[in-house]
């Protein structure tokens, strides 16, 4: 790693750890949840409120932002932190996932993947030289390697063939991502549910080197129950002195099973997905504000959550504008998923550094067990 982008270990309790991430456009505090902004924007939120609810850094989109507006157009107004107006670390995905899913609209070889616009139906390639280069356009701090990501379920031979394919993308992308003082490079472990394949993986991102280390593969259709079973052998496959990057989780049961297996960074779009839609997270579970029986309750989300949501308004207030399918529901739902999603980490941090996590859990499913209080 650079001097410019470290890894600090600051404390561990079981396999949980609790760490620091320094980067020249500030620290990140480890757990750490990412808020995703796919296109440059958190859906419904401004940065500084995003910034509000204790995020330190933000994942956007290579496949998305090199359709719209186009990287090339970004790094001519600035790059994509002044382009979004967030001064903080942003990682971007590689774009790989989100061509693979495109299925029928692209082909895949060795030298990349060429495939259709979901937009417009024009047609793009992405290789892991074009992916490097468009993450380098948007200025990202933290690029990550190109790579395939099969669905699961998936037979062995394809998930060995994927996995086998990524690796050598995986170097590809290392020798062009060069080097970029003040910028980290992240390869990503593939495997499936194979703990050779993956070992295999690991052993192939070692010795090629990176500055950090993602889980790739998982919360792909495996289930939580698969996907634990996993993680209670990937992570600790990956360097113990770099971050580990759980991609694409995920409800809060995930993100805590996660983190008491080794894992110190996640990213989901549950949170603002969610709020759109009328869900909210908290401590006592989900609360669907869709449902009639909060017409009439003067009560707030959470009465111990900050939120402004929490602070401001009643569960009827809520139900209220989403049923009238006002803007300020989905605003003010994603601010208090966020807010709670960043308390979640500040907690497990907390109780890392202290060493009482397995007390700490013990707690998170007590009071999700005892689920959303009834009106009175």
């Amino acid at each position: 790693m650079s001097a410019s982008f470290n890894y600090s270990l600051m404390a561990t309790d079981g396999l949980a750890r609790a760490g620091v991430i320094r980067t020249t456009r500030g620290d990140i505090a480890t757990p750490a949840f990412m808020p995703v902004g796919t296109a440059g924007t958190v859906k419904g939120m401004l940065p500084e409120s995003v910034r509000a609810t204790g995020a330190d850094i933000l994942l956007g989109n290579t496949y998305h932002l090199m359709l719209r507006p186009g990287a090339e157009r970004v790094a001519r107004l600035g790059g994509l932190h002044r382009f979004m107006n967030w001064d903080g670390p942003i990682l971007t995905d590689s774009g790989g996932f989100q061509v693979m899913s495109l299925s029928g609209l692209r082909k895949l070889t060795e030298a990349g993947v060429t495939f259709r616009s979901h937009v417009d139906g024009s047609r793009h390639e992405l290789s892991p030289e074009r992916s490097m280069e468009i993450q380098a356009l948007l200025g990202s701090d933290i690029v990550m390697a190109f790579d395939e990501c099969p669905a699961l379920p998936a037979d062995r031979a394809r998930l060995a063939e994927s996995m086998r394919l990524s690796m050598r993308w995986a170097a590809r992308s290392r020798e062009a991502f060069g080097d970029r003082p003040g910028h980290a490079l992240f390869g990503i472990q593939q495997g499936g549910l194979e703990r050779d394949l993956r070992e295999e993986s690991a052993e192939a991102l070692r010795a090629i080197g990176f500055d950090g280390y993602a889980i790739g593969g998982l919360a792909v259709g495996e289930g939580q129950e698969a996907m634990f079973e996993c993680l209670d052998y990937a992570p600790g496959m990956l360097p113990e002195d770099r971050p580990r990057y759980l991609m694409g989780v995920g409800k809060p049961d995930d993100i805590v099973g996660a983190v008491k297996r080794g894992v110190d960074m996640m990213d989901c779009v549950l949170p603002s997905r969610s709020g759109r839609t009328g869900q909210a997270w908290t401590r006592r579970g989900q609360v669907n504000l869709k449902n009639a029986r909060h017409a009439d309750d003067p009560r707030p989300l959470d009465e111990d959550c900050t939120c402004p949501a929490c602070r401001g308004y009643s569960r009827a207030y809520l139900h209220h504008v989403y049923r009238s399918g006002e803007m300020i529901a989905g605003m003010l739902l994603t601010w208090h998923n966020l807010h709670y999603y960043q308390e979640l980490m500040a907690g497990m941090r907390a109780a890392i550094t202290g060493g009482r996590f397995a007390a700490w859990e013990t707690e998170f499913h007590a009071a999700r067990a005892e689920g959303d209080i009834a009106p009175l």
